[in-house]
């Protein structure tokens, strides 16, 4: 295995030169051009700056096994304990470092989703079929077919379904 371009591509999607990933390693950026074209290899405790930074581990780093890609319809996991007409579905389950989680949502006519306390993160919804008022804070939004929303998870927010017809959200909160 090629540790230098491995590393390299964990620095790009970081978005950091090389000359900034050596600066928080607290090493040379020529150490840095070296490791990249495996003309020098690094000890096991440099290795593991330099990942800490990238934000992995040796673990990670060194696994072979092929990261899940595609999630099928029926691995989806339900919520449960919800309130009367709402239904939700994780879409990705098992999956290690998510920085998200993304859910679908439906909601009966009439039906409302528990409203949720203040959190790290934020929230997106897209919604798919019917329409929707989200309230945020006590005030109300109303969002129809193809409109989507967004907001910071620091306030209180929940979702109601206004209409007459089932609604279908893709909701996607970040873990931050």
């Amino acid at each position: 295995m090629k540790l230098g371009s491995k590393i390299k591509r964990l620095r790009l999607a970081k978005g950091y030169t090389q000359e900034e990933l050596a600066d928080r390693c607290d090493l040379s950026r020529s150490f840095i051009s070296q490791l990249e074209s495996d003309k020098v290899s690094p000890s096991v405790e440099t290795l593991e700056r330099i990942l800490r930074v990238l934000g992995t581990d040796l673990k990670h780093f060194f696994s072979e096994e092929q990261k899940k890609i595609i999630f099928k319809k029926n691995e989806r996991v339900p919520v449960y304990e919800l309130p009367k007409g709402v239904k939700m579905e994780i879409l990705m389950d098992a999956v290690e470092d998510k920085e998200f989680d993304a859910k679908i949502v439906e909601l009966e006519p009439g039906a409302q989703t528990e409203p949720e306390e203040y959190h790290d993160g934020d929230e997106f919804g897209y919604v798919i079929e019917g329409s929707v008022e989200l309230y945020i804070d006590g005030k109300k939004y109303k969002a129809n077919e193809g409109d989507c929303f967004y907001y910071s998870g620091d306030c209180v927010h929940y979702l109601r379904n206004p209409g007459k017809e089932k609604a279908v959200i893709l909701w996607i909160q970040t873990l931050s």
